[in-house]
């Protein structure tokens, strides 16, 4: 069974329709950041970061077609919301954001703005006040918005109308934790441009969803290959049968799989190409599925890659949450 949350911002009533207070509006008409535009001869707006939790990064949709140089994609580890939080600001869908590992961020504007957020639901306060639906909010200049830890998933993303300015390192702002590439981790005091404001769409926000896992067993779907006959028949049915349970090690780089190893031994591969969602087996026997910043190469067989439409769900995962391969034949 594919046990997936479907979920919009408000982790008190997750399919509630409320609106924000006077500081939190919720946006649900067309119009521009009022006032919030650059004026000629004043200093561009920028965003301040107070507090910036564990694992935050400035993405955007990375540096596809690098491999054959040895630059991996890098990107956001959830592709779906990030592109989602994108289109419900006003920006193209390949701006910079930041994307949010287990909360705890904090930031504050110099010019009013709408912010969106999308993926693993949070609890997010402006101004110390709960926001009953966060999912579009209008931030007023110097509020102060907090994202709260996750009730579901572990990624969140916060785009900012206009989006982030950032230096870019071979014509992507995204961080890669694997290569370091891309600006400085986020970190507390940390300051960014932000581009002109931009007409926020008439978008219906009941249909702005984000999909992630809800703590039952996720289902995902991969395609067998390239390296899948050097393993058995009975190891490739316990790749599919078996309940794994995703490991304490998953980053941005991968997540590794627990459960009865598979039998691979010693097998002499020499290094080759790897992608984006590729189910890797090291000589543990314990499968490695590929995330945003994999390497471009790998020693080590690839017994199937997790299909386009389901990789965002592995990145959205928590240590300890169930997942199921089911093959695509």
């Amino acid at each position: 069974m594919n046990t997936a949350l479907e979920s919009r911002r408000s982790p008190a009533t997750p399919a509630g329709t409320g609106r924000g207070d006077s500081r939190t509006a919720t946006a649900t008409a067309p119009g521009g950041d009022s006032g919030s535009g650059t004026v000629p001869g004043t200093a561009p707006a920028t965003l301040t970061v107070l507090e910036a939790g564990i694992a935050t990064s400035v993405q955007d949709l990375g540096r596809p077609g690098l491999a054959h140089l040895g630059v991996p994609a890098s990107g956001p580890t959830d592709g779906r919301s990030f592109r989602l939080a994108n289109r419900l600001a006003g920006n193209p869908e390949n701006t910079p954001a930041l994307e949010v590992t287990l909360g705890g961020l904090a930031v504050t504007l110099s010019a009013s703005r709408y912010v969106a957020i999308t993926g693993a639901p949070v609890p997010v306060t402006v101004d110390g006040v709960a926001a009953d639906d966060a999912t579009l909010i209008h931030l007023r200049a110097g509020s102060v918005l907090a994202i709260g830890r996750p009730w579901a998933g572990c990624r969140t993303y916060l785009a900012v109308s206009g989006g982030i300015v950032t230096d870019r390192v071979l014509g992507s702002a995204s961080r890669d934790s694997l290569t370091g590439l891309g600006p400085d981790p986020v970190g507390a005091g940390t300051v960014y441009g932000i581009g002109p404001a931009r007409q926020v769409p008439a978008v219906p926000l009941e249909l702005a969803f984000s999909v992630v896992p809800s703590g039952g067993p996720v289902t995902v779907r991969f395609r067998w290959g390239p390296r899948h006959e050097l393993f058995s028949a009975a190891d490739r049915h316990a790749l599919t049968s078996t309940p794994w349970r995703i490991s304490a090690q998953c980053d941005r780089v991968g997540a590794r799989l627990t459960g009865p190893p598979l039998a691979i031994g010693s097998v002499d591969l020499a290094s080759e190409g790897t992608m984006h969602g590729a189910i890797q087996v090291p000589p543990s026997g314990e499968p490695i599925v590929f995330l945003a910043d994999h390497p471009v190469t790998g020693g080590y067989p690839v017994i199937g890659v997790v299909t386009d439409a389901d990789i965002d769900l592995v990145g959205q995962a928590l240590p300890g949450d169930e997942l199921r391969l089911a093959p695509v034949y």
